[in-house]
């Protein structure tokens, strides 16, 4: 099974305890949705998985590997990609620019290359702005442009925070599709925080409720979905 395996995890801000004793598991290859309100912990836990938070207590694996004290380029070198919330763009660059450095610290160049003609037959609309900068872009072909980066690392655990944020409901079926659909043909392990719950939980295998950095339960998403009180409580219908 192995995959990404969180057990006891803690990561405070001060006196608050943003990731307060969370456990979970996502098994290799699969698509976790984790879904909570605003302050629900949810980028504070990705942020400690990618070196970018310290961790007050608790341990992370991936594949068996500790991944808790390392740096955040030794992490991408590993396999472990984060695509933050709107902010993994440079937008002084163009979108070719923007492309090229997911790949700047790879040897294989003629794979770089193949990836980076994937990532463009995936989003056709980069292909058409690769001359721009990326500050001329919409948010739904930034968000394109910021996956479309992270994959031409060739992650194998992929880390997205909020990729639906702020976007048109026809760009967050886009990208969603776009996500579900690399998760099965690359075998990625994914994990996806969102607040948009119910698009997330759709396309997830597992679905992982927390709230004020606790764990409230995880399980298949279907059957997330048709719990009504975890329906009523926490995916807001």
């Amino acid at each position: 099974m192995s995959g990404l395996v969180v057990e006891e995890l803690h990561v405070y801000h001060g006196a608050i305890r943003a990731v307060d004793g969370l456990s979970f598991t996502v098994a290799s290859g699969e698509l976790a949705a984790i879904i909570g309100a605003n302050g629900a912990g949810k980028t504070t836990l990705l942020r400690a998985l990618t070196g970018l938070k310290s961790v007050n207590s608790g341990s992370a694996s991936f594949e068996g590997n500790s991944i808790l004290k390392k740096k955040p380029e030794d992490l991408v070198r590993s396999g472990i990609v984060h695509v933050a919330d709107g902010k993994s763009v440079i937008p002084e660059l163009t979108v070719k620019e923007n492309l090229a450095l997911g790949g700047i610290w790879r040897k294989d160049k003629k794979d770089v290359a193949l990836a980076t003609a994937e990532v463009l037959e995936l989003f056709p609309r980069l292909a058409e702005r690769l001359s721009q900068s990326a500050d001329t872009l919409s948010g739904g072909e930034r968000q394109m442009l910021a996956i479309g980066r992270a994959l031409i690392a060739r992650p194998s655990l992929l880390l997205l925070d909020e990729p639906s944020l702020g976007l048109a409901p026809l760009i967050i079926d886009q990208i969603f599709h776009a996500i579900k659909s690399l998760q099965q043909r690359l075998n990625l392990t994914v994990v996806l925080v969102e607040q948009n719950a119910m698009g997330a939980l759709r396309i997830a295998d597992i679905g992982i409720i927390i709230n004020l950095g606790k764990l409230v339960t995880s399980g298949p998403s279907s059957e997330l979905i048709d719990n009504p009180a975890l329906r009523a409580a926490y995916l807001g219908y």
